[in-house]
């Protein structure tokens, strides 16, 4: 009778051992597909770079989040990666210290305490508080960085909260010069073009974030010009939002006959975002869209008169291969 029983044991051992290790090759094989991948980003970003400072060797290219690809073999502990820190004139960074409540993340502080040498460092706070807003500007300036603070009412950016950071008359004529910024890539509060600009007009920020888009129509030049200097008279810097690594089914550029998996490097629901996808985002189509050519939506942004553009979802290459 102990013979069926040992049988039975043995058996259960090998295939918990089985299960065991295929997790652990499974985590390999998606560890190795998310360096891959995060080399292509680094790659894509250079690219875009290249192709935007032949038109303009002033042009500003400001990554959001996505730290590692900073570095070498994408490893916080290894050397900044040349290729990528050239390419790049500053980058941004989400809830770093505040995500609601306070968060303090250290690891990529770490990150960034050795990337803001060479790159200007651009933070924007999540803060469902107001009396802690003061904080988190506070503990981003103590480390060199400007901040951006949104609350509650704030969360995907479209409002001008009502006082600046920093305040100044400075011409900015580059990155390195500006002490704060607003980020307003949302036009729900706004009833048109004009009323936007106006609003934005009469703040002393010295960096300007905004889309390219008012809902379906493209800021003309004449429009982004406007915006190019500061209420009290010195100039400013305004620059570009756009989304590298997902797909928005809101753009010029969607298809009606596309959701996910058509095309095929439509990959992952975004999760939190209903009219977004996470993608390869190395696929030609789609880096066809971004730049390249007269009508990719770099070559909109620079016609249009902008200082530089903002990078989003380059984390791209982690989500496509983890949850989001």
């Amino acid at each position: 009778m102990k013979i069926p029983f040992i049988r039975r044991t043995i058996s259960t051992r090998k295939i918990m051992l089985i299960l065991i290790l295929s997790v652990i090759i499974s985590g390999c094989a998606k560890e190795e597909k998310t360096n891959t991948a995060a080399e292509k980003m680094q790659k894509f970003v250079i690219n875009i770079s290249d192709y935007a400072k032949e038109y303009d060797p002033d042009f500003i290219i400001i990554p959001q989040n996505g730290i590692e690809l900073a570095f070498n073999n994408i490893d916080a502990d290894g050397e900044l990666n040349s290729a990528y820190i050239t390419a790049i004139d500053g980058l941004g960074v989400e809830e770093l210290f505040y995500d609601g409540g306070i968060v303090t993340d250290d690891y990529r502080l770490s990150m960034l305490q050795k990337i803001k040498t060479t790159e200007k460092i651009m933070v924007s706070e999540y803060v469902t508080d107001k009396n802690n807003v003061e904080d988190a500007i506070e503990k981003n300036y103590n480390e060199g960085f400007i901040c951006f603070t949104r609350t509650g009412d704030n969360y995907y950016y479209s409002k001008i909260p009502e006082s600046i950071t920093n305040s100044n008359t400075t011409d900015i004529t580059n990155l390195s010069l500006a002490q704060n910024y607003l980020y307003l890539i949302s036009t729900d509060n706004y009833s048109s073009k004009e009323d936007m600009l106006n609003s934005i007009a009469e703040t002393d920020y010295d960096l300007i974030l905004i889309d390219l888009f008012f809902d379906d129509s493209e800021f003309s030049s004449a429009e982004i010009q406007q915006l190019k200097n500061k209420a009290n008279g010195g100039q400013r810097l305004v620059i570009s939002y756009i989304s590298i690594g997902s797909v928005e089914n809101y753009r010029y550029y969607w298809k009606s006959d596309w959701k996910r998996k058509n095309p095929d490097w439509i990959k992952k629901k975004y999760d939190g975002y209903e009219d977004e996808f996470w993608i390869e985002f190395w696929n030609e189509e789609w880096q066809n869209i971004i730049y390249g050519n007269d009508s990719s939506y770099i070559k909109k942004i620079i016609d249009a008169g902008f200082d530089g553009v903002y990078l989003d979802n380059i984390e791209a290459y982690y989500f496509l291969y983890h949850n989001s």
